[in-house]
């Protein structure tokens, strides 16, 4: 297999309820093209997997938002799961984290309930997007243009709708990242 990810480094946006096969799904698919994942979060120690309403494994959290910058990165993962989204788009650092990577034109993956961290940190409107079922109407709602399909790529952002979408998602992120900049990555976005 061709390393084709190799020097990228991808930061994984996540805290406690993320839904695990998005998370680690993702990440081996990078490192498995030779790039690098460094898991990002609230608080350090470990954060808590689930897989749908059920605990799952335990993640090592590598870095906290207080300790790392976009700059630091090639682009960003938000996983789903029903809490995970919910705890980071409350926390300023978090919508911060993330609206960095679109200002820098850098690629922003999102999958599931993921696209929410987006929503609050007012980054979907013009965009092309899909998302979880049950989140497609708020982010029409805040202006995104919504389809429903496996995985859908906008300049840069890239979402998915959940976990069944992950073989074709997984290929969007090592295509995108490989690319690196997108010009039209913060032009789309409305001001």
């Amino acid at each position: 297999m061709t390393k084709r990810a190799e020097g990228k480094t991808l930061a994984i946006l996540a805290t406690d309820g993320f839904e695990e096969s998005e998370l680690t799904s993702p990440k081996e698919a990078i490192e498995n093209a030779g790039g690098k994942t460094v898991i990002v979060s609230l608080k350090p120690g470990e954060i808590q997997a689930n897989q749908h309403r059920e605990h799952g494994i335990k993640i090592k959290v590598d870095k906290t938002l207080g300790d790392v910058k976009a700059d630091d990165f090639d682009a960003v993962l938000i996983p789903g799961g029903l809490f995970n989204p919910d705890a980071l788009r409350v926390e300023d650092k978090a919508l911060d984290f993330v609206s960095a990577f679109f200002e820098q034109k850098k690629p922003v993956f999102s999958i599931c309930h993921g696209p929410q961290v987006l929503i609050s940190a007012g980054l979907v409107s013009g965009r092309k997007m899909t998302g979880f079922k049950a989140i497609q109407q708020d982010l029409k709602n805040a202006g995104a243009v919504v389809s429903d399909e496996e995985v859908v790529v906008d300049k840069g952002l890239v979402t998915s709708r959940h976990p069944g979408d992950l073989d074709a998602f997984n290929k969007k992120i090592a295509e995108e990242i490989c690319e690196g900049k997108h010009d039209g990555q913060r032009d789309s976005v409305a001001a």
